[in-house]
């Protein structure tokens, strides 16, 4: 089946070749994916660093505290045909932004001293947004955009006191780093080249 009959496999068929725009804008997509990837763990490190003991210390093993409306990828997710697992990274990128903007809030009340934790959080929402942009665009070209009206963002992430707050700034930049890399993961699979 060719890439015009609905294949999302560019191995499916090694005679057709994609169409030399959109292989560009899947390569070009993968290599935002990948150096957000990069950028995402520096951030949780950067976070970690701010927020003082317990965290960062050997062993500290915060609260799995849950995140409104967003949930870490599911390894059941892992099934799922390639459309619909890129649906599911725009939509978790499309609702990070809101909850980065809390937590940069929130830390600047509580790291007012941290001036670039608080551009790198500004910068990963802005990062989030562009990449899930452009997830949408690759899924738009390959003829599987989202289907229905995007649902709204969730309320953002707030949790009261301060050891509550950092905890839950730590797990949005985690849930950040992990939807950025399973991004850069499902994008691979498109790439020329890469992983079947």
């Amino acid at each position: 089946m060719s890439r015009r009959e609905g294949s999302l496999d560019p191995q499916a068929d090694s005679s057709v070749s994609l169409l030399p725009h959109l292989e560009a804008k899947i390569r070009q997509t993968h290599s935002l994916a990948h150096l957000l990837t990069k950028y995402a763990e520096q951030l949780l490190q950067e976070y970690v660093q701010h927020q003082g003991d317990p965290f960062g210390l050997p062993g500290f093993s915060p609260p799995r505290l849950p995140v409104a409306g967003l949930s870490a990828p599911a390894p059941s997710q892992a099934g799922l045909p390639l459309p619909e697992r890129l649906r599911l990274d725009a939509a978790a990128l499309a609702a990070l932004p809101p909850m980065l903007d809390a937590v940069r809030r929130r830390q600047a009340e509580l790291n007012p001293h941290a001036p670039r934790l608080l551009r790198h959080l500004e910068d990963a929402a802005r990062q989030a947004r562009a990449l899930g942009a452009a997830v949408e665009t690759v899924l738009a070209a390959l003829g599987a955009a989202a289907r229905g009206p995007r649902p709204e963002p969730p309320a953002a992430a707030t949790a009261a006191g301060v050891f509550p707050a950092k905890v839950l700034g730590l797990r949005v930049c985690g849930l950040y780093r992990d939807w950025v890399s399973r991004t850069e993961g499902d994008l691979s699979q498109l790439v020329p080249g890469g992983p079947a």
